[in-house]
């Protein structure tokens, strides 16, 4: 079950899908089969190309996309997996804004 996240969130999530980018959307989230994760990233594009080589950085293969007919695909990351990647885009991010 999917909660805390505002519409105008998801609104942004999808912009940023349409115009092509890598999107990013973090949400609280339960599920039983994974009790110890109370969060899930989507990392979504609309070109899944894009999609799968972004997911190979990280190890994610292409068969884990979530695909969706309304072209909002995404990977789920979830527990330290999602910590990581987090951390990692939130560096390369950092070191672009420096430049």
């Amino acid at each position: 079950m999917a909660f805390g996240i505002k519409r105008e969130e998801l609104r942004a999530w999808k912009k940023k899908i349409d115009r092509g980018e890598i999107a990013f959307l973090t949400h609280y989230w339960l599920d039983d089969r994974f009790p110890d994760c109370t969060t899930v990233t989507k990392v979504g594009c609309r070109d899944l190309d894009q999609l799968a080589k972004w997911g190979e950085t990280y190890n994610l293969k292409r068969e884990w996309i979530h695909y969706r007919e309304n072209g909002y695909s995404h990977f789920d990351l979830l527990g330290e997996h999602q910590k990581r990647v987090l951390l990692h885009e939130k560096e390369a991010a950092t070191k672009l804004l420096k430049k």
